[in-house]
């Protein structure tokens, strides 16, 4: 009797909306700056898993959240297996979602130009190995091919958001970021578990294993980005591991297991893939956009 008048009062008195500052400012101009440059990842990926999942994107999905911005150069239906093909839509609608709630809170800036073709991914895997991959890696070719093409994506992006989040002011932004970040980061953390379960897969027919590419394009970005390291593959020596213990490395972290941070500079010299800010490239021919962005293309 007396549990079920506790449930009654509890259904009857919800405490569920969350509490905010009185008084203060929910979104501060320079908040708009730092979550618009993250919106340039947030485009690239509802892009990517849009085309690689459904054939199409946000052109026939949510043509509103494009802001007129140019289509994808490139993108394609992968040829995924149904077990990978629902973790690509539910990534691909996950990502339509940070792109609406971004809009309604902070405005939007104009979709970027992408380039999602195969010759661009197969340009970072020759870097990424120090030479021309034959046949020419290809991500659309299958379900493994594709999803280490993924782990080039999200964790950049969950870079970018733990980076970012100190210079926040309003609570609105800060509340929007921590969304944002937790999602990116779930998504990283599914890619990275679906390639370790595979670590010792040899990919054909390159003759490596998938613990090996996730090495050689975690060390790419690490010489990208030109701030040390700040990515690691799922295999690691021990001083990497967590407390040093392990060798595993499901999740990339610091010392502490505390995630990397990365500035708007690094960020752009590894998604431009040039190494400089300055010198758009890579996913980005003509750079990404919103004040951040922007304001390095008009430096020397």
């Amino acid at each position: 009797m007396l549990f079920s008048q506790l449930v009654f009062v509890c259904h009857c008195n919800p405490t569920c909306k969350l509490g905010y500052p009185i008084d203060e400012i929910p979104v501060y101009k320079e908040d708009r700056y730092y979550v618009h440059f993250a919106q340039n990842l947030e485009f690239l990926e509802a892009e990517y898993f849009l085309w690689s999942s459904y054939g199409y994107g946000l052109d026939v999905t949510e043509p509103c959240l494009t802001k007129g911005g140019p289509p994808p150069i490139g993108g394609q239906k992968a040829n995924l297996d149904p077990f990978t093909l629902n973790i690509i839509k539910e990534f691909a609608n996950e990502e339509i979602g940070h792109l609406r709630a971004i809009d309604s809170i902070m405005g939007s800036i104009t979709r970027p130009l992408l380039n999602l073709t195969s010759e661009n991914f197969e340009k970072i895997f020759d870097e990424a190995f120090g030479y021309k991959l034959e046949p020419p890696f290809d991500p659309y070719r299958d379900s493994l091919h594709y999803m280490l093409s993924c782990y080039i994506i999200p964790y950049v992006g969950m870079n970018g958001y733990v980076g970012m989040n100190p210079n926040l002011k309003g609570y609105a932004s800060k509340r929007l970021v921590a969304g944002l970040l937790g999602t990116e980061a779930q998504q990283d953390a599914i890619i990275r578990m679906y390639l370790y379960e595979r670590a010792n897969v040899v990919v054909y027919p390159y003759g490596y294993t998938v613990a090996d590419f996730t090495a050689r394009i975690s060390n790419l970005r690490n010489q990208l980005g030109m701030c040390g390291i700040k990515d690691e593959g799922i295999i690691v020596p021990c001083e990497l591991g967590a407390e040093n213990r392990t060798e595993t490395n499901v999740i990339s972290a610091n010392y502490y297991s505390l995630a990397y941070s990365r500035t708007p500079p690094e960020i752009l010299r590894i998604v431009y893939t040039t190494g400089d800010e300055h010198i758009p490239g890579g996913f980005y021919p003509d750079g990404a956009n919103g004040k951040i962005a922007r304001e390095f293309l008009k430096e020397p």
